[in-house]
């Protein structure tokens, strides 16, 4: 692997880390010395390979991969290798590849994660080494779908594959660090100034993409703190017309351990709601936003002390502002979190059961329905909700016993993934079948149809604040008009008028 010859001269440091906090075994990760600890994490959750773990070596397997393909059609015979840029914007970490083209799978979408702030330099955004960098991807996006597509598997027939690859999506490019690279910038993220200006950097990204395919190119809007970028965009495109490439697609990324290994501050166009990291420290955007305001720390944390905030705070509704000023710069935008329908679907979840804790609490309810023998326990999860039910009536048959021991585990494991207690109470209160008849040994309920009436309708009481009256009591001598087997046959021509039970 060549490349790994690109990271000679660089300080390394090796760690120790697990990517399952429930197993004990750990990984030997070797990266950076500049880089934090939580970037080893994830460089060990995107290999799954086992064994121990060198940056540069991972590295190389992508890096030499692209460097492998041929050169597209057109391309300068004296143009440089795109191995050892690529390295260096990874060391930079400013460039790093999805996780598809990192473990090299051809049926998925491979791209690039570009962490946006790593492009803010001392005078500002520096549009130049931004437009280079894309370029770059966009070359050995296309360079590598070009050299593999053959070995596409999605597409079908597999050995006749169309000539032409214009209509071909050659991968993804994926913005993130939005927010820190504004803040790098002294532009606040809920502003019309921070939004105007990241519109400008995703459609100038967008612009790059899309030159030289048959995609329309997005409109650049001016900008105050970006001037040139029109030109800029209007110069790459025009070197690129009539090529007829491969298309690429931009985007903002989501959570993942790429932007982790990037060592972003938000993943995509997120806000950076908290101005602290997870060690208490002041986080890079902060400070940046703190410099441009002309407070130090110190002098931040005395108006704070003080009763005033050194720092506007971000609105919630500031991330949905975000999300729409950029539908129409980027191909792709990650779906903007609704907090109502992420608990819907949290409580809707299915494929992930819920443990019950080791030391678990409940009740136990010993009664008597109808003069049969009815014990019934429960277990809570940590939050104080059901968890698992147990209805045991002791002195039936073993058939009885059998059956209502299976139908509380069935309970059991459905509200373990997720099933509403809600929706078992409104199917097996009240349902009537013997034994039935006065409770005895529980104040709160006089009558109960059933014993699964009287186990349901406690369930509601106790876990859903809701109390369900006894139901109507059923005479002895009343007729029962429901059409079951043993079932009621009258004729007229019987002495008397008598009425015949038939039972088969």
């Amino acid at each position: 692997m060549t490349a790994r010859l690109h990271w000679t001269g660089v300080r390394m440091r090796t760690l120790r880390v697990t990517t399952d906090p429930d197993d004990s075994a750990t990984r030997s990760v070797t990266l950076p010395a500049a880089w934090e600890d939580d970037a080893a994490q994830a460089l060990a959750q995107i290999t799954q390979n086992g064994g121990p773990i060198r940056l540069s070596t991972e590295a190389a397997r992508w890096v030499d991969t692209i460097d492998a393909c041929p050169p597209l059609p057109g391309t300068p015979a004296n143009a440089p290798s795109p191995a050892r840029s690529l390295s260096y914007l990874l060391l930079m970490r400013q460039l790093a590849p999805n996780i598809a083209l990192w473990e090299r799978h051809p049926d998925e979408i491979q791209g690039f994660v570009v962490r946006l702030s790593g492009f803010v330099q001392e005078d500002g955004f520096a549009p130049e080494h931004f437009v280079a960098c894309l370029k770059l991807a966009c070359d050995s996006l296309r360079r590598l779908h070009a050299a593999t597509r053959v070995e596409r598997t999605g597409e079908l027939p597999l050995f006749d594959l169309p000539a032409d690859t214009s209509e071909e999506p050659a991968g993804i490019i994926l913005l993130t660090d939005l927010d820190a690279c504004l803040a790098s910038m002294g532009l606040d993220y809920d502003s019309d100034a921070g939004r105007e200006a990241a519109r400008a950097i995703a459609a100038l990204a967008t612009s790059i993409a899309h030159a030289g395919t048959n995609l329309s190119l997005p409109t650049i809007p001016a900008c105050a703190s970006l001037p040139g970028l029109r030109a800029l965009a209007a110069e790459a495109c025009a070197a690129m017309e009539g090529q007829h490439l491969s298309p690429v697609e931009t985007g903002f990324s989501g959570p993942g351990p790429v932007d982790a290994l990037l060592g972003v501050e938000s993943c995509g166009l997120a806000p950076v709601f908290s101005p602290l990291r997870s060690d208490g420290h002041l986080r890079a955007s902060t400070l940046a936003r703190l410099a441009y305001r002309g407070l130090t720390p110190e002098s931040a944390l005395a108006m704070a002390l003080a009763g005033d905030a050194p720092l506007p705070p971000t609105r919630p509704e500031a991330h949905a502002a975000m999300h729409k000023a950029m539908e129409r710069s980027v191909d792709f935008l990650p779906e903007l979190p609704e907090p109502e329908l992420a608990n819907l679907r949290a409580r809707l979840e299915r494929g992930a059961r819920r443990q019950l804790p080791m030391r678990q609490t409940g009740f136990t309810q010993r009664t008597a329905v109808g003069g049969h023998s009815l014990f019934m326990r429960t277990s809570e999860f940590e939050d104080g909700t059901l968890g698992e039910v147990s209805i045991i009536p002791t002195r039936e048959t073993p058939m009885a016993r059998g059956l209502m021991d299976c139908l509380g585990q069935a309970v059991s494991i459905g509200l373990q993934f997720g099933a509403p207690l809600d929706a078992f109470v409104e199917r097996f209160a009240y349902t009537r079948f013997g034994p039935a008849g006065t409770v005895e040994g529980d104040p709160g309920a006089a009558y109960a149809s059933s014993m699964l009436d009287y186990a349901f309708r406690t369930l509601s009481e106790a876990y859903l604040g809701q109390h369900m009256p006894d139901a109507p009591q059923i005479e002895p001598n009343a007729e029962d008009t429901s059409p079951m087997l043993p079932f009621d046959h009258s004729s007229g021509d019987t002495p008397r008028g008598r009425r015949l039970r038939l039972v088969s």
